[in-house]
């Protein structure tokens, strides 16, 4: 059980879940409803492409998901593990990060599909920052898990067991700041067309300086 959730962890949770649920609403909306931020239905786009769709579909698909595959690569050769530690250079791959996504918004403006596999890549590579907390999976490009999880623990209440407040928490959040994000994803998209992957990008940047400013103030 969690016995204590730092605030860093909460905020950084929510944040980060807010990012992938704007680009993910951008790309549901931009991309002829593909999703960006989590590739299962993309995976079957492009098994249920291979039998009716072109070519070039099915390439474009297979290199969506290869995009955010080489994303998770990234933050796994920087951070050499999934459990979410205090300390590691998280700030240098929100960074990244971010430059993927200003990079996807000019391609996009283009009309050039290069724009997608670097949105991809940016959700794959923030997905990997973190895969655990104190036992707790811990994924903020989408909430299929996360509502598993929560699924379980309320069961396993139901059969008498504890409930660990503390991750139900973190879960919530997590779903929160997602739902938020599509709410902002589908009105930036309204008014500013695939220039709102601006808004996640500087997120992406003022949450890597918010960490090593966090960072610095615990070192003195």
């Amino acid at each position: 059980m969690i016995s204590k959730l730092p605030r860093w962890v909460e905020f950084g949770s929510f944040i980060l879940a807010l990012v992938a649920g704007i680009v993910n609403a951008v790309g549901l909306l931009g991309f002829q409803h593909q999703s960006i931020s989590h590739i299962s239905g993309t995976a079957t786009m492009l098994g249920t492409g291979i039998i009716g769709a072109n070519l070039f579909d099915v390439v474009h698909l297979a290199l969506v998901l290869l995009s955010f595959v080489i994303g998770s690569a990234i933050s796994g050769y920087f951070l050499r593990g999934g459990s979410l530690i205090l300390g590691r250079n998280y700030s240098g791959l929100l960074i990244l990060e971010a430059i993927f996504l200003f990079s996807a918004v000019y391609f996009l403006s283009a009309d050039s599909v290069q724009g997608h596999y670097l949105a991809s890549a940016a959700c794959g590579l923030q997905n990997a920052l973190a895969t655990t907390y104190s036992g707790a999976v811990v994924r903020t490009t989408h909430v299929t898990g996360i509502f598993t999880d929560l699924g379980i623990m309320l069961g396993a209440k139901l059969r008498g067991e504890a409930f660990d407040k503390r991750k139900a928490l973190l879960f919530i959040l997590i779903i929160t700041g997602f739902i938020s994000g599509g709410v902002f994803g589908a009105l930036l998209f309204t008014l500013f067309k695939f220039n709102a992957l601006f808004v996640p990008a500087s997120i992406c940047v003022m949450l890597a300086i918010s960490y090593s400013v966090y960072l610095s103030q615990l070192k003195r």
